[in-house]
């Protein structure tokens, strides 16, 4: 056997001179279980990609010495390979993780071989390449390898994609590639062919994931198990069912047994998984599309995400201790309400044949999750908290004189409480859950919590941002190149006439498009002007489309480390000026706002909300609409953002200001009366900035008179609230309204002394900067601390 050596590697610690001070990768694999695990070779010089299988290690005295994994090296065999390669423990690790990143990325269905990707060709016998077949394909397999293959053993196993292949390269009416033109004829045809292809062996063959070869059925898993020499599938298997018995998952009523009437039968199957750490998972699933719909609605709510900000805040203004927790398993915690049953498989092992009625709400029936989410609320009510009417997965209970929460999605918890210890505790002990994940909080729903150098608590999406940055690294081959702003200022992606995207340049930006998007639901709305726009084009998006997309990544990764920090203190307005009018005699009358009646007595330190709002007129050049944006804070801590398109086409900046105005009142109330609902004090009035001083005046003053019929809406709406000192609307200067962030496409100068309070900076920000004034050529992170 002769073995060659690689040539030196950047992750290879024996061939660089190794800087102490440099975080190095973090293990997460042991050695000896990289024995037997394959990963995908870069590609050689003719585009083929062959896949490696780790052999044994390489232990010599420097190794023993330094007792470092990343020292370790290994033996690689690639097959039909006469040579063995040589990897650093460092290097297998980075193709592990690639083949994984490009599973993730890979929306495909999974069948025999991808697709087509070249072809060499005519040849001849002389030539090198030749393989029996006048024309060679490169294929790309499922396992990700890609080799040459002559056409004609491929065009026997698959004729359709090589018809394909041949009329999308105009190959139809040349020699080797004739034999194709029957199938290729018609075009629905052929597409009907292909899909077929593609549904006959959909989720047949091989899948991998970290390098390990993942099973579809009980059968494969036991043939890898038996292949590998061990019996890593089969013990995951135990390890499921011995849960499913735990929790007394189903009534066994034997061999043959007969279910009772009105009982369905229907098939669970297992699925599985690898963890980054070699973990080999299996769950079993029903296959709840086999029952008949449920008359009655089967709906699970969660949650909300401003809802988890509130909480957040709450906690820190009333000292309270934020806690996070999982519930393992948690649906096997609920009965179920179907009535099916199922007849054991092989994976059952002494139970396979018997007649299993399913007890528990077992993953994938159509109720699970509600039975699960009734069965939660019940404990949570004997544990004395409520619901509450704004948001219906927020429970608290008076502890004190204060309130405690929890907030529920699905089965991760929020806790915000006194002693929150001592809530999971009980959860644990008297309702026996198993929780995971238990104490303070640092990472809730892809967020990061977090405290800076002041002790203030900041939250953002910053590992989450690092995971799409290395998505984007995977998909494009190299690191975005970074900005300044998301887009550039005035940009109009509406009129860009650059040429449409294919299919795979389309899927990649739908990946792209939604991972910004759920950015922006974490913490990010300094891109949530840019986002909203470019998601108009995700079912046919253009090159320079793509391109506004790169921008925005590398806008993230130059601006990575921002964060919402939670600021207590009010603000002061003592400043502002009086807008105590008379309104009793406009048409109005003594109006007053209508709280709630039923809403719990307020506890705690009160609230003051500040809302800024600010519009772009004519936003949209195809359509003459413009944008809304609006910022809401609690004291000055930023609750909310929104960012829209008017639904309206507005001629004249007053109207889509006041459009704007409007959206932004039907905003406050909807926030004031959560607050209500969560048992806050809320200052006697909230406070309304815009930038436009001719709206803010007609709004503000009883005896102003309405020009435009068509604004009459929107302009009585916030009057009407002004009148019942709901609301206070007052001008600020266009240079300091944050929401100028979410109302359009702005450049850095612009925007940065807005952007650095909101986002960057830890200490307080009336030292800040002022208006204008730029970071003076430094980096974002000289200029946030």
């Amino acid at each position: 056997m002769y073995i060659r050596s690689r040539a030196p590697s950047v992750l290879d610690p024996d061939s660089v001179d190794v800087d102490p001070n440099v975080k190095r990768r973090m293990v997460t694999i042991d050695p000896k279980d990289l024995i037997g695990r394959t990963f995908l070779k870069d590609a050689e010089e003719d585009g083929q990609r062959f896949r490696a299988r780790v052999v044994r290690a390489i232990v010599d005295r420097e190794t023993e010495r330094k007792k470092g994994h990343e020292y370790m090296k290994f033996i690689c065999e690639v097959p039909d390979s006469m040579v063995d390669e040589i990897f650093t423990y460092n290097e297998i690790l980075d193709h592990i993780e690639r083949d994984n990143n490009d599973l993730e990325n890979d929306t495909e269905q999974l069948y025999k071989f991808r697709h087509i990707a070249a072809h060499q060709g005519p040849l001849c016998t002389s030539d090198k390449d030749w393989k029996g077949s006048k024309y060679n394909v490169l294929v790309e397999w499922e396992t990700g390898e890609t080799t040459y293959e002559p056409l004609n053993a491929i065009a026997a196993d698959d004729p359709v994609t090589c018809a394909e292949y041949a009329k999308k390269n105009n190959l139809l009416n040349t020699d080797g590639w004739k034999q194709f033109r029957r199938i290729a004829k018609s075009e629905k045809k052929l597409q009907r062919m292909i899909n077929q292809a593609k549904l006959k062996s959909y989720r047949r063959d091989p899948f991998w994931k970290f390098g390990v070869l993942v099973p579809r059925n009980h059968a494969q898993a036991v043939e890898l198990d038996k292949a590998n020499g061990n019996t890593k599938w089969q013990d995951a298997e135990a390890t499921e069912k011995s849960q499913l018995m735990e929790y007394n998952t189903f009534i066994d009523r034997g061999i043959g047994g007969i279910a009772p009437n009105g009982y369905k039968k229907i098939r669970c199957h297992m699925i599985y998984d690898v963890k980054h750490d070699g973990r080999h998972k299996a769950r079993l699933v029903a296959g709840g599309h086999l029952t008949d719909p449920n008359t009655e609605s089967v709906y699970s709510g969660v949650v909300s995400l401003r809802g988890i900000r509130l909480i957040v805040f709450l906690a820190e203004l009333n000292a309270l201790e934020l806690w996070g927790a999982d519930v393992g398993n948690a649906y096997l915690e609920a009965l179920t309400k179907e009535k099916v049953y199922i007849i054991g498989g092989p994976e059952f092992g002494d139970l396979a044949g018997h007649t299993l009625l399913i007890f528990k709400a077992l993953y994938g029936l159509r109720s699970s999750g509600l039975c699960w989410h009734q069965r939660f609320a019940d404990v949570l009510r004997s544990m004395g908290f409520i619901q509450s009417k704004a948001e219906t997965d927020i429970w608290m209970r008076e502890n004190n004189g204060l309130y405690e929460y929890i907030a529920v999605y699905v089965d991760d918890l929020l806790i915000a409480a006194r002693d929150p210890g001592e809530i999971t505790r009980t959860l644990e002990n008297a309702h026996k859950f198993k929780l995971k994940g238990v104490g303070p909080l640092t990472y809730h729903l892809g967020c990061d919590y977090f405290r800076d150098k002041d002790g203030t608590l900041c939250y953002g999406p910053r590992k989450y941002i690092a995971k799409i940055l290395d998505q984007f690294e995977n998909m494009f081959g190299c690191k975005p190149k970074e900005y300044t702003s998301p887009l550039e200022k005035g940009d109009h992606p509406e009129i860009d006439n650059t040429e449409e995207l294919d299919e795979e340049g389309i899927k990649k930006y739908q990946t792209m498009i939604g991972c910004l998007q759920w950015a922006v639901s974490l913490g990010r709305f300094d891109i949530q002007t840019s986002t909203m726009t470019m998601s108009r084009f995700r079912a046919a998006p253009r090159i320079g489309h793509l391109n506004r997309l790169k921008r925005m990544y590398g806008y993230l990764k130059k601006f990575a480390s921002a964060a919402i920090r939670v600021r207590l203190l009010k603000p002061d307005l003592g400043e502002l000026p009086d807008q105590d009018f008379d309104w009793c005699h406009s048409v109005y009358g003594h109006v007053e706002e209508l709280t709630p009646r039923d809403a719990p007595k307020p506890l705690g330190k009160a609230v003051t909300t500040i809302t800024y709002t600010d519009a772009n007129l004519y936003h949209d050049m195809l359509t003459g609409r413009s944008v809304t944006g609006i910022l809401h804070l609690c004291n000055q801590t930023l609750i909310d953002w929104y960012s829209k398109r008017q639904a309206t086409v507005e001629t004249a900046t007053f109207g889509s200001e006041f459009t704007a105005a409007r959206i932004a009142v039907d905003q406050i109330i909807d926030l004031r009366t959560t607050l209500r609902y969560l048992g806050v004090p809320i200052h006697h009035k909230s406070y309304m900035f815009g930038d436009n001083q001719a709206v803010v005046m007609n709004g503000s003053i009883p005896h102003s008179s309405l020009n435009k019929r068509h604004n009459a809406l929107s302009y009585h709406r916030v009057r009407e609230m002004i009148a019942a000192k709901i609301l206070g609307y007052y001008w600020i200067d266009g240079k300091l309204n944050p929401a100028d962030i979410v109302s359009k496409h702005w450049s850095y100068p612009q925007i940065w002394h807005l952007l650095k309070p909101l986002l960057f900076y830890s200490g307080d920000p009336r030292d800040l900067i002022k208006p204008g004034e730029e970071c003076n050529g430094k980096s974002e992170n000289d200029c946030a601390v």
